[in-house]
């Protein structure tokens, strides 16, 4: 298991029909990679997040309980096969597109738990939950049902609390101390699935 890109990205306008109500929303969903196995330079790491990293909504990312949005590798093949479908032409998404901060290689939604610690490097981390999808995912993927099909598919990421700040960088490895081990985050993802009445996910 290792880190393969840590992305950051400023408050700005997103544009999009995916609301009723707004055609553009403040975020910093866009994402860009800062550190990458081509550059792999280190990066700090503070209570809040990655250094220059910024948020529009902190109730629903960021602050200390959300302060890294973490998301596999392994689900990019969904996403390029879903939008080149949808758009009738090829995607390759870069790393940081689906707006996480972490993108991680060897570890998905099954295998890890509200509770665990993810150490990364000489950092440590503790898993908070998943990533709820909204509008604004539909607005950066500019796909209307990119926020059903993460819900559907389980692929959601999980958000960390930072334990121990400091510099860390694209190839560390990662290595997972387990908690309690009570409820993964595919089971909250399944939860969140079963309620069905998720605010903005339809729009």
């Amino acid at each position: 298991m290792r880190l393969l890109s840590i992305s950051s990205g400023k408050v700005m306008p997103l544009f999009g029909s995916h609301h009723p109500d707004y055609s553009t929303v403040a975020s910093a969903i866009n994402k860009q990679s800062i550190s990458n196995l081509d550059s792999p330079i280190p990066i700090e790491i503070s209570r809040l997040g990655v250094a220059g990293d910024e948020q529009a909504d902190l109730s629903v990312h960021g602050g200390i309980e959300k302060a890294i949005y973490v998301y596999p590798i392994e689900h990019y093949a969904f996403w390029n096969e879903l939008l080149s479908l949808e758009t009738k032409k090829s995607i390759n998404l870069p790393l940081g597109a689906l707006g996480e901060n972490f993108t991680i290689e060897g570890l998905l939604e099954t295998e890890i738990f509200v509770g665990d610690q993810m150490h990364i490097g000489t950092l440590q981390f503790t898993v908070v939950k998943l990533r709820e999808p909204c509008f604004k995912f539909n607005a950066k993927m500019k796909y209307k049902g990119a926020a059903k099909a993460m819900l559907q598919s389980g692929f959601s990421g999980w958000y960390l609390r930072v334990n121990q700040t400091g510099a860390i960088a694209a190839g560390d490895d990662i290595t997972v101390l387990p908690g309690q081990r009570l409820t993964s985050i595919a089971d909250q993802n399944q939860a969140l699935f079963n309620r069905g009445n998720q605010k903005d996910l339809w729009d």
